[in-house]
């Protein structure tokens, strides 16, 4: 059986970016040739493995924050968000204010492009030393276990962080409906970013006064089914490097799982929701009051699943540390030390995925 694997393209002098990946095949192509076989590659170990089974804790909920409450000011939905942060790392946002319309687009321009032919998407495929493209990224040894998942990473803002290389131009509406889309999200997140701001004790500018204009990009995963779901995973248990994550999920097919104190639990989609997670450089500016969770995708045998997920980040050249809001000498002493955000995130593209172990490099 050929093995499709998606090329990286190399130009000189490209500089070191923030990691690099090694090639694999695409799982999509692979499931072409014989959709009922799991290559050995894929199968994880049996302690990694997920239960498919019905969950056990179906009755533990991600909080659900109400956007609208909050742009109010309402001092109860403020209140949840706060325990939400602190008590779970994640919450789902409904009327966020992103019309249906723009997620719909999205969704459709993403779907578009995963059903070109191989040899049109391979004309996106990943740089040398960079992570924007098609492809996969924490590949880091030749042994380890690889996700059942294609993807395709975009940086969208500032604008001219934008690599059009990447970007498959000659697909109709792929390139509207990035930037309709890229845009809205930036604006619900900019809220996000004014609430959190005033919950770790400043003005609701205070992130921004601290960390400058914030980097955004967007991961669109491609989740095909699988004849052994019980076997692989969608995208092992990771933290995300970002401030903060919103994803868009398939509103039919649950993928998306947290572990909460120590259970693996779905997070149910809730139909033009967005899932919000806090991320590993929140954690550390919050001193360790919000946590960054981990979490992972699990695979289905009827359909395949797509989701995108917008990543919002500081500038590369910021130093992250904790706030001094967040640190007191005999409550709360200091748990992380400074670090620029570039060398935070290429020390996490040098690993694996592999749940928090990315937060202990910066941990006193």
């Amino acid at each position: 059986m050929e093995l499709k694997v998606v090329k990286a393209s190399v130009e000189k002098g490209e500089g070191l970016g923030w990691g690099k990946s090694l090639l694999v095949p695409s799982i999509q192509e692979i499931l072409k040739n014989d959709s009922q076989s799991v290559p050995e590659r894929y199968i994880q170990e049996q302690k990694d493995r997920p239960l498919i089974s019905q969950n056990l804790f179906d009755s533990l909920q991600v909080p659900v924050i109400d956007f609208s409450m909050l742009a109010q000011k309402d001092a109860n939905e403020i209140r949840k968000l706060d325990l939400a942060c602190k008590e779970w790392g994640f919450f789902q946002i409904i009327n966020h204010g992103v019309r249906e319309e723009i997620m719909v687009n999205m969704k459709a321009a993403m779907a578009a492009f995963f059903e070109l032919p191989f040899q049109e998407k391979s004309k996106c495929a990943k740089a040398a030393n960079e992570i924007q493209g098609y492809g996969q990224n924490f590949v880091v040894s030749e042994k380890q276990k690889l996700d059942w998942c294609d993807m395709m990473f975009l940086k969208t803002f500032p604008h001219e962080t934008r690599n059009f290389k990447f970007w498959p131009l000659t697909l109709p509406g792929f390139k509207e409906a990035v930037e309709e889309y890229s845009t809205e999200i930036r604006k619900v997140s900019n809220k996000i970013d004014a609430n959190l701001s005033v919950l770790m004790g400043m003005d609701q500018n205070g992130l921004k006064r601290k960390l400058g204009e914030f980097q955004q990009g967007i991961r669109m995963n491609y989740y095909p089914t699988c004849s052994r779901p019980d076997l692989v995973l969608g995208i092992s248990p990771h933290s995300d490097g970002s401030l903060f994550t919103l994803l868009l999920q398939d509103d039919e097919i649950n993928g998306l799982q947290i572990k909460h104190k120590e259970v693996w639990i779905d997070a149910k989609p809730i139909p033009n929701s967005l899932v919000v997670n806090i991320g590993d450089a929140i954690e550390i500016l919050s001193n360790g009051m919000y946590k960054s969770i981990e979490h992972r995708a699990i695979s289905n045998e009827k359909k395949p699943r797509m989701s995108i997920a917008t990543f919002v980040m500081p500038g590369d050249e910021v130093q992250i540390g904790p706030l001094d809001s967040m640190v007191n000498e005999k409550h709360l002493p200091r748990s992380y030390r400074n670090i620029k955000y570039i060398d935070y995130i290429r020390q996490k593209f040098a690993m694996k995925m592999q749940g928090k172990a990315h937060t202990a490099i910066v941990k006193l």
